[in-house]
């Protein structure tokens, strides 16, 4: 099992239970279980338009987390991607219903559109006032007669909710309803299918693909497409989207389709309030998941156009937390540096021979970046490639603003570099032994020596020893070996980065929290790296190997 769940059989009623409980009071739900899942404010205004949505679960916080004030009223929740029954939706209707009357809200799948119908019927048949809408968002497919309903319900919940909340009647609400839907497009694009508990995973996105239009119940896209970037992605599906929106003003809404992290949903919003519909994006809400597909690694748009009205409704708080807000978009204004932190740059100047050596030293390590990121892996969070590589593009980008005929102040333009340039413990150790260097040669220590003290200094700031599991166990054998020429240097650090792999303990960095037989037989990736530096270093002429000075 890799899921957090008891058994697949129990795993709605349970969550609801987590819902309910969670609430702080303000829902409950109906007596009716395993057959009947309904979830209901507690305390409910039956003179206002009760709203009444739901469907199959597994599109969490859909349909429960938007039960309250100024949205729904009540939510019925089928089996994971299962429309509830007839029976089901009628006690939602009849639990929450009053003079106010209900607006059953439904997404455009055949088992939703029969089940509501029908117990829109019989509620009717019992003195109601009750209308349905069905939302019809996606536009993956240009050509099917009844398009899915997707995200773009959230925008009838708020809007339609907002509204009923102000003691609008039911045929003003419904209204509104159907203009809301009638304007709304979505859209969605996944790296990955969903898992559906208690079932085999498909396998149906290749490696470098990406599906595009894809349901919210893991139905195949339109198309599968090549991924290159969370630009492009975000351009393919607004290029589509903006083809099909209407005139005048949007709110648009960034969806996390349950998978994608809250660090890649960031930089989808980025690329979408950069997109060339930005201007015409007057607000935002998300990114957030709000209506997912399970962990399915993926995200959606949706675009609602918005006049006066439903701008004001949009923008109504609630206190939902599973509803993210609407948001202008801001305009990026960098703040200057507190004084004190703006760098003091050192006059660039001109060596061909150290830029050459610096740039091949910074090459061996992007070179290494997957190796090291693999190595990593086994007893870090696997980004120590990563973080070198990243450091070693940004120094190569800023060569020609170094002082390379000043070996003096390059070693400490290289600490500074690398304190601004390079993330994590790692890039403030070697910024401190870089600066520590460059103090050194300035008091006329030899490189070799001056290295040392700076090995010196971060050793006593970072705590670290040979043995301890570190890029010291290369880096202080390979710089004691240096004397005798850089073969040896390499030598010594391959023999210190191949030790590694013995020592069952880390006694500094992220590995000291990994046990033994996670560690056992992997080398220091810190390590690994010095000793690949080295090894390039002695396998350049000694005329290469000594240009740098």
């Amino acid at each position: 099992m890799t899921q957090f769940i008891n058994k697949k059989e129990d795993i709605v009623t349970e969550a609801i239970d987590g819902v309910v409980r969670a609430s702080g009071g303000t829902l409950v739900r109906l007596d009716g279980y395993p057959h009947i899942r309904v979830v209901t404010r507690k305390e409910i205004d039956r003179s206002k338009v009760a709203l009444v949505s739901g469907g199959g679960s597994g599109h969490e916080p859909a349909h429960a987390g938007f039960v309250g004030t100024g949205m729904l009223t009540a939510a019925v929740c089928g089996d994971v991607f299962a429309s509830p029954s007839v029976d089901a939706v009628l006690a939602g209707i009849l639990a929450v219903t009053g003079e106010g009357g209900c607006l059953l809200i439904v997404k455009n799948y055949t088992g939703d559109r029969l089940n509501f119908g029908l117990a829109a019927e019989r509620a009717r048949a019992f003195g109601l006032a009750v209308e349905m809408v069905i939302v019809d968002d996606d536009i993956a497919l240009p050509d099917l007669a009844q398009p899915r309903g997707v995200a773009g319900t959230l925008f009838v919940h708020k809007i339609a909710g907002a509204l009923a909340e102000q003691g609008a009647p039911l045929s003003d609400v419904a209204a509104v309803a159907r203009k809301v839907i009638g304007g709304t497009i979505s859209l969605g694009m996944s790296l990955d299918t969903c898992t559906v508990p208690g079932s085999p995973k498909q396998d149906r996105i290749a490696a470098g693909k990406a599906e595009l239009g894809l349901g919210i119940h893991g139905e195949a896209g339109v198309e599968q497409i090549d991924f290159g970037s969370a630009k492009d992605a975000m351009s393919k599906i607004i290029d589509r989207l903006h083809a099909k929106m209407a005139p005048g003003p949007h709110v648009a809404l960034l969806n996390n389709l349950g998978g994608a992290s809250a660090l890649e949903m960031a930089v989808l919003a980025n690329e979408l309030a950069g997109s060339v519909i930005a201007d015409r994006i007057a607000l935002m809400v998300g990114p957030a998941p709000m209506m997912t597909a399970l962990d399915m690694q993926g995200f959606s748009v949706s675009l609602c156009p918005v006049d006066d009205q439903s701008f004001g409704l949009l923008t109504e708080k609630t206190p939902l937390a599973a509803w993210p807000g609407c948001h202008s978009l801001a305009t990026i204004e960098p703040v200057p540096l507190p004084d004190g932190l703006i760098p003091i740059k050192p006059l660039p100047s001109a060596h061909p021979q150290t830029a050459a050596f610096l740039r091949t030293c910074c090459e061996v390590f992007i070179d290494a970046e997957d190796d090291l990121n693999a190595l990593d892996a086994q007893s870090g969070d696997g980004d120590t490639g990563s973080t070198l590589a990243g450091a070693s593009r940004a120094l190569i980008g800023s060569i020609d603003a170094l002082p390379l005929a000043d070996h003096t102040q390059l070693y400490r333009a290289i600490g500074q570099e690398l304190s601004q340039t390079m993330g994590g413990s790692s890039g403030v150790l070697l910024a401190i032994l870089f600066t520590a260097a460059g103090d050194a040669a300035a008091s006329g220590h030899s490189m070799r020596d001056a290295l040392k003290i700076g090995l010196e200094r971060m050793q006593q700031i970072g705590g670290a020893q040979k043995g301890d599991r570190t890029m010291v166990d290369a880096l202080a054998p390979a710089l004691d070996a240096l004397g005798d020429g850089v073969k040896a240097a390499a030598a010594a650090a391959r023999a210190g980065a191949d030790h590694t792999a013995t020592l069952e303990r880390a006694n500094a960095g992220r590995s000291s929290y990994i046990n033994a037989e996670r560690l056992r037989g992997h080398k220091d990736p810190g390590a690994e790296a010095v000793a690949r530096l080295f090894e390039h270093l002695g396998s350049r002429t000694p005329i290469e190997a000594s240009s740098h000075g």
